[in-house]
């Protein structure tokens, strides 16, 4: 039987949170759960934009890397008031992006967060004005880049999707004071915020030849 126990009743609603931003996005969210060394849950969302999500759970988790639904997750995070709870069957075929590594990130800069959060503001107000046939921003928007960061021999475009990424599952507070983090490996991109943070490739993945 799976189950998910929390160190603290803090990090549980830390948790619900999370999945409560992830499933508004997308009522079909799944959340991969993979515990780690030292007593860590790390909690894993792919947004609407293209981009990961995740957040880090004081707890653990079994089995050790699994993936359940946002909306069975929420559920039994608001039912069971105990610090143990069955977080849902396993969907685990129905993840399907490739999770960046946990080594070799590289700190490129810190960003003022409150810079960050006016950019997404003036993102949404252009992709309001350019929505697609789909009801959506073309794609050519989401992907322009809107910082470029540098930092320890590294270059980094950061495109708006992924500032999308971090207004959208709540990361951004308003008038937050913090700093948004920016690390890097050869391959991936990462900002961290006070409450979570988004990952994306670097690069676009070349077609394999048939």
């Amino acid at each position: 039987m799976s189950e998910l126990s929390f160190a603290d009743p803090s990090e549980r609603a830390d948790l619900g949170a999370f999945v409560a931003r992830a499933v508004r996005l997308d009522p079909q969210a799944v959340v991969r759960l993979k515990g780690r060394e030292g007593g860590l849950i790390d909690a894993w969302v792919a947004t609407p934009f293209d981009v990961l999500a995740t957040r880090t759970a004081r707890g653990s988790i079994e089995p050790k890397d699994m993936t359940v639904f946002g909306n069975e997750l929420l559920a039994g995070l608001a039912v069971v008031q105990g610090d143990q709870i069955d977080p849902g069957p396993s969907r685990d075929m129905q993840w399907r992006s490739a999770l960046p590594p946990t080594q070799h990130w590289q700190i490129v800069d810190k960003l003022p967060a409150r810079l960050v959060s006016d950019l997404a503001d003036k993102g949404l107000a252009v992709a309001r004005e350019n929505v697609g046939p789909q009801g959506t921003p073309p794609a050519s928007l989401l992907d322009q880049p809107v910082l470029t960061v540098k930092g320890d021999g590294l270059e980094v475009k950061v495109p708006l999707r992924c500032l999308f990424a971090l207004s959208g599952m709540g990361f951004l507070a308003e008038g937050d004071e913090d700093s948004i983090r920016v690390t890097a490996t050869d391959s991936w991109m990462r900002l961290d915020a006070r409450y979570g943070a988004v990952v994306r490739r670097r690069h676009a993945l070349l077609p394999l030849l048939v």
